[in-house]
């Protein structure tokens, strides 16, 4: 029998193929090369990487980036490369993963975000600042933003309602995901009492029990939230806790718009920018969940109205 925490770290493993998914381009030609980044930032508390702008229309803000529990800059770093490109002065953040950094999702300071906002103001980067996480980035993105009012706007990918348990890969314990002023957050326990099913199951079966004071408080964040999830997500179920998030507003009478784009036939790799069915490596998706056209179908939606609601949220910040 495998002992609980490394069942959980070994399907989190399988699972971790976290949006945007790095899908290899057509082999009839060859692909340009990545556009490098700008600057590649190792400093105290940030690690992280910052694409300037390019394109004829520049947004007055900058957007934050947050990848999912693969951890480092693999995700980050092509979304804020493909945001960049689309006039996004971007900065990728590493929260955990890279070189220096914890090997483990637990207990993780959330203010690597908070030093990425200062970065860009120091580096003359202005205006408003959006962030966008997703996955666990997006937990996280909403967690800061609740807390930091220089945050202007939000899109959450695959995103959780609540403060959950860490991940340790390698099957050790672990507490919070999440410290704030070196102090962890309370968060929702995984629950065993039923043994291991699935880490769909644990992440559904563990939300009855979740404390109260778990639950992000969303209604603080000083300005619009979008929401991206997809209904057949296998990895754990970003429609309900989106949902939730969206009552949770509703409940608090939220002063700024929010918008939830769910897509029935998605699962887990629902955001990102748009792809082409017979894209090589597109199948590799499905372990999170959906089928081939909900996920080219999605992408398609939503890529170009992430894009909109960044570039009029940042023109209407403050």
């Amino acid at each position: 029998m495998i002992f609980a925490p490394l069942a959980i770290s070994a399907a989190l493993a399988i699972a971790s193929i976290q949006t945007p998914v790095p899908v290899p381009a057509p082999q009839a030609q060859a692909a340009p090369a990545p556009t490098p980044a700008t600057e590649v930032i190792r400093e105290e508390g940030l690690v992280a990487e910052y694409f300037e702008a390019r394109g004829d229309a520049i947004s007055p803000g900058a957007v934050v980036v947050l990848g999912g529990s693969e951890g480092g800059l693999r995700g980050s770093r092509n979304l804020a490369r493909r945001l960049a490109g689309e006039g996004f002065p971007s900065i990728a953040v590493s929260y955990f993963g890279e070189a220096g950094q914890p090997t483990k999702l637990d207990q993780i300071p959330i203010e690597s975000v908070a030093r990425a906002i200062d970065w860009l103001e120091a580096h003359d980067v202005r205006g408003p600042v959006a962030v966008v996480g997703v996955s666990k980035g997006a937990e996280l993105a909403l967690l800061t933003a609740s807390r930091e009012s220089r945050i202007k706007a939000v899109v959450a990918a695959v995103p959780s309602h609540v403060v959950w348990q860490g991940i340790d890969m390698a099957g050790g314990q672990t507490g919070s995901s999440w410290s704030a002023d070196g102090a962890p957050l309370v968060y929702t326990p995984y629950d065993l009492s039923n043994g291991f099913t699935g880490i769909f199951n644990l992440y559904r079966d563990s939300l009855p029990g979740a404390p109260a004071d778990s639950e992000i408080p969303v209604e603080a964040i000083a300005g619009p939230v979008m929401l991206v999830s997809g209904e057949a997500d296998g990895l754990w179920p970003s429609t309900e806790m989106a949902r939730r998030i969206e009552q949770r507003l509703r409940d608090r009478g939220f002063a700024h718009p929010v918008q939830h784009l769910s897509y029935p036939d998605a699962g887990h790799a629902v955001f990102g920018p748009p792809v082409a069915a017979d894209t090589p490596g597109l199948q590799n998706v499905l372990s999170v969940g959906g089928t081939i056209e909900g996920l080219v179908a999605a992408r398609a939606d939503g890529w170009p109205r992430v894009l909109a609601f960044l570039r009029e949220a940042l023109a209407g910040g403050s």
